[in-house]
């Protein structure tokens, strides 16, 4: 569930960017494809119950349907906008989404779990190569009012997916179309693929590689290993009932974190540009903009995940009927990524707790109106439009780094939403799941998921409030300097 991102408009090495005369063809082709990889972000929540019955998936393999895209995704992400420098972004966004389209293939055909969660996790993959070519085309085949007009349409095109995820999730599942039930949210790629393939190559403009770049590939495994030795414990334990070697991979990933800043700075001080700048959190109000860009969307993966086994199990709703449940909490989630600006600027920052704290009083509320309803509904409203004002963060954030460390920091504070939504899923899944147990009951478990969801939320606040103090003091929104390593 994210909103915009404010990265400053880049200019092509040859000069200004300037408008392509095939413009809106341009722009429909690589909205449609960031489009697709947000809907398959959102649309497998609500085939997760149709899933479990058709492969006799156990929670954990749930949990790794979900969490495995956003795992490759979030790991890859820097990596794969790189690669559109080396590649170049036209031929970066076309191997993307051909690899997209052909995983969404295989995810549509997997004739089990596991091949299922290897396809999920090269989708990902897929999907870190494709859309950070987005904004870098954009940005140089637009100038101007163009630019802005392409970005406006760039951010509803994000928060529609959200939206459109659940309910053309919901509506295929329902159709059951050729038999195919929940494969059906993964096929749905093939043929839009295939059409942006064709289209493609034909309005999006060459641009020619940037030479060397430095793509820090023992930054990028190490990450992965960092996350995978977190996650994958969290999933899986439930299950397994907590053996040794769950505890040891915790404990492990707290050490090769700490290596992954080791190597990070170590590349920073020889000059060499890191994955992860570590320095990029020294920038005032960064490092309270980052806890909460971690919590905030952990919390939102968490609810999504958790609520729609809820909302198909005790509830006994159709998948069509679960995923417009979640449509109140999407719209206010965008109706307030539109409006903040409109609020003067000197209450921006204070928005930031203000929602946290509404959406952590509701998520308290989760449990006792589990029974469905209007009370329900309202509630999801509540919590989305809390969490809204993670669209403020971000501009926030930003305004304390130096322009030349904006793309860097950008992209920091993308990867920890993805890894926030992964979090989400292992943690709070696993607090549903155990509180399920074999044969529970759903509603009984959503009393402690939606305390733990809440105290998370609380954890954001604190969060924003070091924010908002640093603002205060003027340490945010002064004309920043660049960071030294």
């Amino acid at each position: 569930m994210v909103n915009a991102l404010r990265i400053p408009a880049t200019e092509n090495r040859r000069g200004p960017a300037v408008p392509h005369r095939s413009g809106h063809a341009l722009l429909a082709v690589l909205l449609l494809g960031q489009f697709m990889s947000v809907l398959d972000n959102s649309i497998v929540n609500v085939a997760l119950p149709t899933l479990r019955a058709d492969l006799d998936v156990s929670g954990a393999g749930l949990q790794l349907v979900v969490a495995g895209y956003a795992v490759a995704y979030s790991v890859l992400l820097i990596t794969g906008a790189r690669l559109g420098g080396v590649l170049g972004h036209r031929r970066a966004f076309h191997l993307g989404l051909v690899s997209f389209t052909l995983t969404s293939l295989a995810c549509g055909l997997a004739p089990g779990t596991t091949s299922l969660i290897v396809f999920r996790f090269l989708q990902g993959a897929s999907a870190a190569l494709m859309t950070p070519q987005t904004m870098s085309l954009i940005q140089r085949n637009f100038t101007g009012e163009a630019r802005l007009r392409a970005l406006g349409f760039f951010s509803a095109m994000i928060a529609g997916g959200v939206v459109a995820g659940q309910v053309a999730g919901g509506l295929l599942v329902s159709l059951d179309l050729f038999g195919a039930g929940w494969r059906t949210v993964f096929l749905v790629n093939v043929p839009v693929g295939l059409a942006l393939m064709v289209a493609g190559p034909r309005v999006i403009p060459p641009d020619e590689p940037e030479g060397d770049v430095d793509l820090d590939l023992l930054g990028l495994v190490v990450l992965g290993a960092a996350v995978l030795l977190f996650v994958m414990p969290l999933i899986l334990g439930h299950e397994a009932g907590w053996p040794a070697w769950t505890w040891a991979c915790l404990a492990a990933s707290v050490v090769v974190f700490a290596l992954f800043v080791w190597v990070e700075r170590g590349l920073a001080a020889r000059d060499r540009r890191p994955l992860l700048s570590v320095r990029m959190l020294r920038a005032p109000g960064l490092r309270p903009a980052a806890a909460m860009l971690l919590l905030a969307p952990a919390t939102w993966a968490g609810f999504l995940f958790t609520t729609t086994l809820h909302l198909q199990g005790d509830l006994g709703m159709s998948a069509l009927k679960s995923g417009l449940a979640f449509v109140p909490c999407v719209v206010a989630f965008g109706a307030v990524g539109l409006s903040w600006q409109r609020v003067p600027a000197r209450w921006h920052a204070n928005l930031i707790p203000a929602g946290f704290a509404v959406a952590a009083v509701a998520y308290l509320f989760v449990g006792p109106l589990a029974g469905g309803g209007v009370g329900y509904e309202l509630l999801t409203a509540l919590i989305g439009f809390g969490l809204g004002v993670m669209s403020i963060i971000m501009s926030v954030a930003l305004e304390g780094v130096a322009l030349s460390d904006a793309a860097d920091a950008s992209g920091l504070l993308l990867t920890l939403m993805q890894l926030g939504q992964v979090v989400g899923v292992a943690g709070v899944g696993t607090v549903f799941l155990t509180a399920v147990g074999d044969g529970g009951s759903t509603r009984h478990a959503e009393y402690g998921t939606g305390r733990v969801l809440a105290a998370v939320a609380l954890v954001a606040v604190v969060s924003a409030l070091l924010l908002v103090r640093d603002r205060r003091r003027g340490r945010v929104g002064q004309a920043p300097v660049p960071l030294r390593p």
